[in-house]
């Protein structure tokens, strides 16, 4: 008996402790939610930074106001009484007051509109300056470009408008063409690029644009060329459709749909947006945010295929350097752009033209040298903070401008716009 109470005894204490059990699993606990805790205010942290490298718009958002600067006193009433196609509406320009704020520093006798989509920014711009003689407004849509044809010929007098059915690359040959002194290349006193997509294409599912409708997978901006994004996906080889999927859409998973796209080939295709959809909720793991999850990386998608079939990206890069060629002395290039990949190239396309590295020959000096604030300039244009010099120009925005809080919170579009703006000396 006190055998059998020994081995009882010495059997208990090789057990683990109770205590030890539950001390360890707390232990692991607090483990978890300090790590959960640091990564939050790691997020936290990367906001507040992005956060301060923003130059925020302090204009006012008065929705009222946009409307009557672009579509006169009646709000637009005529137009669309006049003009009854099933895309006109209302349409509110991105970051409109700090765009008349860039050309309102001076007299305007001619601007040119790159992207002039419903015409809200071109409206605006040529009521804020009656003393403009020559306007030239260019798109490739044709849908676009006839209604904003019809709006802006009620600019009757005054100002000579110039209307053209064409992508914004062949600038300098459509200036020429006008036959205008004040519109040659190196004449021209402002700029516009609204680098965002018009709601008349987004909404319309026959144009492929959007995640939210069934259409045809066509994505051309212009009906006339020849690539879809039909011809990409069933067509392209494989390692060129991921790198688009990489490059142009920054997704992360474009290996698995890389993959998923090609053995769709082999079962008859993709040949609609509703067919890329589906491939692309199956694909996304449900962990990754469910129906928000495959709709951003559908997003990503769909950004990828459009650049590509658009040749946005180098088209952007060459318009650049001719829009500014085309700008007199003192002219102004605004750019609104609305993806990181766009924003990158406008960005480092102003400091390659402000420095004379592009076919001139001459050496690139240290950005560093570059940058001085102007006083002079910052004391006439209140919306200027800082401002990089250098031999060919001035960018008057070292950080691109964003649309105020109370913008972003009414117009869902702006969210993500970035406005950079160069001066030529």
């Amino acid at each position: 008996m006190a055998m059998m109470s020994k081995i009882s005894s010495l059997l208990l204490s090789a057990s683990p402790k109770p205590k030890l059990i539950y001390h360890n699993y707390f232990s692991s606990s607090s483990s978890s939610v300090a790590t959960t805790i640091r990564k939050q205010k790691k997020v936290k942290a990367a906001a507040l930074a992005k956060e301060k490298r923003r130059t925020r718009s302090d204009k006012q958002f008065d929705k009222d106001s946009i409307i009557e600067r672009c579509y006169g006193e009646d709000g637009g009433e005529t137009f669309s009484h006049t003009h009854t196609h099933t895309h006109t509406h209302i349409h509110i320009p991105v970051m409109l007051a700090e765009v008349l704020d860039v050309f309102s520093n001076s007299s305007l006798t001619s601007f040119v509109d790159c992207t002039l989509g419903a015409a809200g920014h071109s409206s605006a711009v040529i009521r804020c300056h009656p003393e403009l003689k020559y306007f030239v407004g260019m798109d490739v849509d044709p849908v676009a470009h006839e209604m904003a044809k019809a709006r802006l010929s009620g600019f009757s007098s005054g100002v000579k408008v110039f209307t053209v059915l064409r992508n914004f690359r062949h600038i300098k040959s459509v200036l020429r063409e006008t036959g205008e002194e004040y519109l040659a290349p190196a004449a021209v006193d402002a700029i516009l690029m609204d680098l965002g997509m018009s709601s008349m294409q987004v909404d319309d599912p026959q144009r492929g644009f959007s995640v939210l409708g069934d259409g045809p997978l066509d994505m051309r901006m212009d009906p006339q060329a020849s690539l879809k994004a039909e011809d990409i996906l069933n067509t392209w080889p494989d390692s060129e459709l991921g790198r688009i999927l990489r490059e142009y859409g920054e997704e992360s998973n474009w290996r698995t749909l890389q993959k998923k796209i090609a053995q769709a080939r082999l079962n008859g295709g993709l040949h609609s947006t509703g067919d890329l959809l589906d491939l692309i909720r199956r694909v996304t793991p449900a962990m990754k945010g469910g129906r928000q999850g495959w709709i951003k990386t559908a997003t990503r998608v769909f950004q990828a295929l459009r650049i590509a079939v658009n040749d946005e990206l180098k088209t952007l890069e060459d318009s650049l350097y001719s829009c500014f060629d085309c700008l007199a002395p003192g002219g102004r290039l605004a750019v609104i752009s609305f993806h990181s990949l766009e924003d990158r190239i406008v960005k480092q396309t102003f400091l390659d033209i402000i420095k004379g590295s592009k076919d001139t020959g001459e050496e690139e000096s240290c950005i560093g040298d570059l940058r001085k604030t102007s006083d002079e300039i910052k004391e006439k244009e209140a919306w200027i903070r800082h401002v990089i010099h250098g031999s060919n120009g001035t960018i008057l925005t070292k950080r691109p401008i964003t649309p105020s809080g109370e913008e972003e919170k009414l117009n869902r579009r702006s969210r993500s716009a970035k406005l950079r703006v160069i001066q030529k000396l």
